[in-house]
């Protein structure tokens, strides 16, 4: 059994790494917070974008619009599917990564010609290693998350399906669904989904009597590209404040551990110092009856 001093050397290294594992928790916290309340004061406008492109869709079904080009003219096995991959730029975050990387992998299992758009540095270490191409010029942090990044890879992404360098573009991300569970997700950006754009619809809306100018094409050509934007700033925001959750999660069970190795360690700490203060009595009661031995021969 070790002694009082190494187990003391030990309860205190514990208490050390107990002060950073609680910080990084309330670290993570604030850093939620405040990726919570900016999604929630942009996404109004979003869904107001959504919400145009949808009216413009139905009061002009035969528009023929670049971003809902389905191209089914190219087949299955030739078709160039582009991935945003958002992971995080560091690792103590539960199995955050991991679902992530397992989500992408099944997605590339499924062949085609994919082309990976990785966000986060571990994400670029993962692909990298696996052989997996990624694209080189395509390095973005995964921290504050906001529209200007969001609106940058927009347009490298809208400018690869315009071109026909992708026929299909994908967001690979993690939805935080409530504080106890985040899901490894696939979305859909181009070509648009129709299905999305109507979602949450009035029934009567179809009565309704909208003008567009110049021209339905420029009105949507001009708004998309900020939905897509959008749509890419909320994956972000989401996969980040899953990230930081999956982080305080993981520092609360590391730091409940933590608490946990020390009360045991303080209970062998009590005995391993009992015992030496019972053997030092020990030895002091001997020593006393020597002496008086020694007192009566005398």
């Amino acid at each position: 059994m070790a002694n009082a001093r190494e187990i003391q050397s030990r309860m205190n290294s514990i208490k050390s790494t107990m002060k950073i594992t609680n910080a990084m928790y309330t670290i993570s916290s604030s850093k939620l917070k405040r990726a919570r309340k900016a999604l929630t004061d942009t996404e109004p406008y979003f869904y107001a974008l959504q919400r145009t492109i949808a009216r413009i869709i139905r009061h002009t079904p035969e528009i023929d619009d670049p971003y809902l080009d389905t191209r089914p003219h190219i087949k299955k096995e030739d078709r160039k599917i582009g991935y945003i991959v958002v992971t995080a730029d560091k690792g103590l975050a539960g199995s955050y990564n991991h679902n992530i990387f397992k989500l992408a992998q099944e997605q590339i299992d499924k062949g085609g010609n994919p082309m990976l758009f990785v966000v986060g540095d571990l994400g670029q270490q993962y692909f990298t290693k696996k052989g997996i191409p990624v694209e080189q010029d395509f390095r973005y942090t995964v921290q504050k998350p906001n529209m200007s990044r969001a609106r940058i890879i927009e347009e490298k992404i809208v400018d690869y399906f315009l071109t026909g360098k992708l026929d299909e573009v994908y967001m690979i991300y993690t939805r935080m669904v409530n504080a106890m569970k985040m899901e490894a997700e696939i979305e859909q950006l181009l070509p648009i989904p129709k299905h999305r754009l109507s979602q949450g619809v009035p029934i009567n809306v179809h009565l309704e009597e909208i003008t567009m100018k110049p021209s339905p094409q420029a009105v949507i050509d001009a708004i998309v590209p900020n939905y897509i934007a959008g749509f890419i700033y909320g994956g972000l925001v989401e996969s980040y404040s899953s990230e930081q959750n999956s982080r305080m999660m993981a520092m609360q069970a590391a730091t409940k551990s933590a608490q946990e190795m020390l009360d045991e360690l303080a209970i062998t700490y009590n005995r391993v110092r009992q015992a030496a203060i019972t053997q030092e009595i020990t030895e002091v009661i001997s020593g006393a009856k020597a002496q008086k031995k020694k007192r009566k021969k005398a």
